[in-house]
């Protein structure tokens, strides 16, 4: 068997090293199969083969996203709104009732919204602080929408006998599309046109 380091003679004349078997050629392929970076023109060709995401390819990901983006970010703000609605309409089905609580513990009915909220400074109810309803409502907005209350009429003596709410958006088309009107007899109404009255659609 010729020896791994013997020269050896061709026929013609050449001549040939014979290599060792773990004898690695700078730039070649290393036992395992890992490149293995070499100097000057080796080390060029090696950095010159790296690779990273083109300028078109980073537009096109970009594009992508805006376009996820534009069809997400609608739907998002129109659930909110419905989400908005339908919690304004409860708060308006909690004031009715919580009115005619009041009304049933100090004949009349409250003369403002924050007749009916908590105490402050006293753990007991009173007309003006009649801890129906939670703090947030109590200060007339809630959920993206404003909730006004109005005395209708009222007796000599000063109670109430007849109200209204109505609840608006506090942006109109983001936080909310329709406003909604009720009263004492206990109605909801709604429209998507302006402010809610007591000629408004009916809703429950």
């Amino acid at each position: 068997m010729v020896s791994v380091n013997r020269v050896a003679k061709l026929a013609g004349g050449a001549r040939f090293r014979v290599l060792p078997l773990k004898e690695k050629i700078p730039g070649a392929q290393g036992l395992r199969g890992n490149p293995q970076r070499g100097t000057g023109e080796n080390m060029t060709a090696y950095d010159k083969n790296r690779k990273g995401f083109s300028l078109i390819e980073l537009l096109i990901v970009v594009a992508i996203i805006l376009i996820i983006a534009a069809i997400a970010i609608p739907n998002l703000m129109r659930s909110k709104m419905v989400a908005n609605e339908a919690s304004a309409v409860e708060a308006l089905r909690t004031l009715n009732s919580t009115a005619v609580m009041y009304s049933m513990s100090y004949d009349t009915f409250p003369h403002a919204i924050n007749d009916l909220g908590p105490a402050t400074g006293s753990p007991n109810p009173s007309s003006a602080a009649a801890d129906l309803i939670d703090s947030v409502l109590a200060t007339g907005i809630k959920s993206g929408y404003k909730f006004s209350y109005t005395v209708i009429s009222s007796d000599s003596a000063g109670s109430v006998l007849a109200y209204s709410i109505t609840a608006t958006p506090v942006t109109p088309g983001t936080t909310g599309q329709r406003s909604f009107y009720t009263d004492q007899s206990g109605t909801i109404r709604a429209t998507t046109s302006g402010t809610a009255d007591s000629s408004s659609t009916p809703i429950g």
